[in-house]
């Protein structure tokens, strides 16, 4: 599919950030997106890449009643000698499509979910940030806009992509966090949507991500919402827990997201001379193995932070440290050579890699 470029009006350019250290997380957005329409008769059409601006719809659209919308994250990074690199884009394609098949959308045929955002990434790259730490976010997303009132799948849907360049995801930077364990509320089930990366996931979660954060913690840990024994993951990453040499996290069991990081953590990790292991982990269990010592470390896994060391963890009004509140041996290694993948300070061996031509 060939996408028509519309023309970028003088009054819609907007003015970059000149202090990249102030760009926080998705506060700002690039002058240009992608949008593709689809409907039942006619399949995909009118691939455009146009000016950054407000949609017009109606009131009655199925994505406003009934949530049935997908979206994906990943990054663009400009490297030293000028190239652009995205990490995994495929892998995120095909997450998208495995999301679009549970929330009963269309998938988005591969070729132009990659082509789509990679002309756009080309012709907003002047937006890519080139600071330390910084990165341009890209969010793919999928919205059901016909409008009738009514439980059933939309016949007409946008995909659409913008950019915003991003810095920290945490204000803490690549620091320890504090995350408390919720024990109240339930994010999935399994055969529920916890493995789509769907906006009714994140809703569900603001009210103990808001009292989480009222007692001084950056994230909400989730428990399985069968038992609430087992660790499920973080609201924004997937979770590891350092017994030693061996790195811990939970299967994916249908509940919780398939990370692109956290798969790329599994992959790397033997490589760096350490066991993976994918297993149940029990909250008491996992307790008890922070006080005798034998969890070492705790890490959270996402395109958004990449890797997230974990300082503190709180189970019921119960708090433990971790590493002495310091970031971990096996926590810094794993982000200084993800990152260094991805910025191409590091040789990748995997060919994660993918140039934006």
């Amino acid at each position: 599919m060939d996408f028509k470029i519309v023309p970028l009006p003088a009054d819609k350019m907007k003015t970059k950030i000149a202090d990249q250290s102030q760009l926080g997380f998705g506060k700002y957005f690039t002058d240009r997106m992608l949008l593709v329409e689809w409907q039942k008769e006619r399949g995909w059409y009118d691939a455009r890449i146009k000016p950054y601006e407000p949609f017009t719809l109606d009131p009655a659209c199925v994505v406003f009643h009934y949530a049935q919308e997908i979206f994906e994250g990943l990054k663009a990074y400009k490297w030293a000698d000028g190239r652009i690199a995205l990490f995994r884009p495929e892998m995120n394609a095909r997450r998208f499509n495995q999301s679009a098949e549970r929330m009963c959308l269309p998938e988005v045929p591969e070729e132009l979910f990659l082509k789509g955002i990679e002309q756009l990434v080309s012709l907003e790259q002047e937006w890519i940030p080139t600071a330390e730490g910084t990165s341009l976010y890209i969010r793919p997303t999928m919205i059901a806009v016909e409008p009738f009132l009514g439980v059933h799948p939309s016949s007409h849907n946008y995909f659409y992509v913008i950019l915003s360049p991003v810095g920290a995801y945490y204000s803490a930077g690549f620091n320890p966090i504090k995350i408390m364990v919720e024990d109240k509320y339930v994010r999935a089930v399994p055969g529920g949507t916890g493995e789509a990366k769907t906006g009714g996931n994140y809703a569900s979660s603001l009210k103990a991500g808001e009292e989480a954060q009222k007692k001084g913690y950056a994230q909400v840990l989730w428990l399985d919402g069968r038992e609430r024994r087992f660790i499920e993951e973080v609201g924004a990453m997937n979770m590891f827990f350092a017994y030693g040499d061996t790195i811990v996290t939970a299967p994916l069991a249908g509940s919780i997201l398939s990370g692109v990081t956290r798969d790329s953590v599994l992959k790397l990790a033997p490589t760096l001379g350490y066991k993976v292991e994918e297993r149940p982990i029990d909250v008491n269990e996992l307790f008890a193995d922070i006080k005798s010592g034998r969890v070492t470390e705790a890490f959270g896994s996402g395109t958004a932070a990449v890797i997230s060391p974990v300082g503190t963890l709180c189970y019921k009004n119960e708090a433990i440290q971790l590493t002495g509140g310091t970031v971990g041996e096996i926590t810094r290694k794993m982000y200084d050579t993800l990152t260094g993948i991805q910025t191409g300070k590091l040789q990748d061996d995997f060919g994660w890699v993918r140039f934006v031509a």
